[in-house]
């Protein structure tokens, strides 16, 4: 390395074949480390990276972005005065050296804190916020890998994401995450991450919600269901997961805002992505759970549509993929039966009972918990169901979890409301049950 880099200041005839040799050689860790502490290695690669020769600041570009891969923040740091120019040069002459300068950054800006820090009052966001005209994918797909692991830094919420919000870049990025399945998913699958960075740091939904996130996102979610008869393409999972976290992330944060999406094919979508992605991609049954769950959590309009749509059999399906899927289906089955008596009935009718029997012989606290929680909504709702329960054998499977500790309580509140003769529930005992459960 030490020839090669006297080579390259000498100014021989081979110095862009010493440079490439010299790119080759800083794939490895410890060249990495031993190049920067070599005295003005890294000047000389600033030097041919602004020089006025092409193929040499290609070249020098490739070993910064070489470089830029260590895992070691001394590395990145040592790579600090590099910074400013990279900004400099994300308006290049090529697609290919400005998609360089920018996954250089964004390596760079994930190992170093420093580096963080350096860029933020060179102006990066202005510069970044410029680049998202450009009409490359690959200079977007870059753009939004850079925005990316910004946004996931640790000071995001309070130094980043503000000056996000103040630029052009929301808007572009929520146009360009709902035309990314005609425009290619690369690009649009970054940005789709970087919203959901953006309305984690809860200080982005009013901002997101003002430009119609909420909306756009749903019928995005709709076409991309839409696609799935036909065959979904390679990779659209990718995509899927940020777009559903993105709106239950709204949907959680902010309260009424079901009102803006009340559209039912929403429930069929999702179910549609369920039943796409549940073999292959089983993670994506949790991410469309959730989204689930906060649909329905305060709105009745989507409690009524998943009773209204036959969808129960197909959502009491999915009760034994996971304990966070178990818990999440009678999380949802909750949500539908606090709205009360009528959407009790619905549930006892559909039926649900015969397989909410399974759930209680478990070995599983949490996912039994709920399903006491589920029940107890029931019975105090539609005594009917309790009635049903009784000659079903349930009041044996409760009696099973009589010993589990965190259990007991509820289970003895609810072995007492079937117990009771049909019709003889009293607002005391309710009150009563309501205060074991809360």
């Amino acid at each position: 390395v030490l020839q090669l880099l006297r080579g390259i200041q000498r100014g021989s005839e081979d110095r862009k074949s010493s440079l490439g040799r010299l790119r080759w050689a800083l794939q490895n860790k410890e060249t990495q480390q031993k190049f920067v502490r070599l005295d003005g290695s890294i000047r000389m690669l600033i030097g041919l990276f602004t020089s006025s020769l092409a193929d040499m600041q290609m070249e020098a570009a490739r070993c910064l972005h070489e470089l830029s891969h260590s895992s070691d923040p001394a590395v990145a740091e040592a790579c600090l005065p590099v910074t400013s120019y990279l900004l400099t040069y994300l308006s290049g002459h090529s697609v290919e050296f400005t998609e360089l300068c920018l996954y250089t950054l964004g390596n760079l800006i994930v190992e170093s804190e420093a580096v963080r820090k350096q860029l933020l009052p060179q102006g990066i966001i202005p510069v970044l916020a410029s680049c998202i005209q450009s009409p490359h994918e690959t200079v977007l797909e870059g753009l939004g890998y850079i925005l990316s692991q910004l946004l996931q830094a640790k000071e995001a919420p309070t130094e980043i994401v503000p000056l996000v919000l103040d630029s052009v870049l929301p808007q572009h990025m929520l146009r360009m995450v709902c035309s990314g399945l005609k425009a290619g998913t690369g690009a649009a699958v970054e940005f789709a991450w970087c919203l959901h960075y953006i309305v984690c740091s809860h200080t982005a939904n009013t901002v997101l919600l003002s430009l119609g996130a909420l909306p756009a996102l749903a019928s995005l979610l709709l076409d991309m269901a839409s696609e799935i008869p036909q065959g979904a393409p390679e990779g659209l999972e990718l995509l899927v997961c940020p777009v559903l976290r993105c709106l239950s992330n709204l949907l959680a944060e902010e309260t009424g805002c079901e009102g803006q999406i009340q559209d039912e094919r929403l429930l069929i979508a999702l179910f549609l992505i369920l039943q796409s992605f549940f073999q292959q991609h089983p993670f994506m049954v949790q991410e469309c759970l959730w989204l689930l769950n906060n649909l329905t959590a305060d709105d009745p309009f989507f409690c009524s549509a998943l009773l209204s749509l036959d969808l129960l059999p197909a959502l009491l399906q999915l009760l034994p993929c996971s304990q966070m899927a178990g818990v999440l289906v009678l999380t949802v089955l909750c949500n539908v039966a606090e709205k009360g008596p009528t959407y009790c009935q619905q549930l006892h009718h559909q039926p649900a009972l015969p397989l909410l029997l399974p759930t209680l012989a478990l070995p599983d606290p949490k996912v039994v918990g709920q399903c006491l929680e589920l029940l107890h909504l029931l019975f105090l709702h539609c005594p009917e169901a309790a009635a049903d329960f009784v000659r079903q054998g349930g009041h044996r499977a409760l009696e099973q979890n009589q010993s589990t500790p965190e259990l007991q309580e509820r289970v003895q509140v609810l072995l007492d409301m079937v117990r009771q003769p049909l019709g003889a529930t009293t607002f005391g005992s309710c009150h009563a049950a309501l205060s074991s459960f809360s």
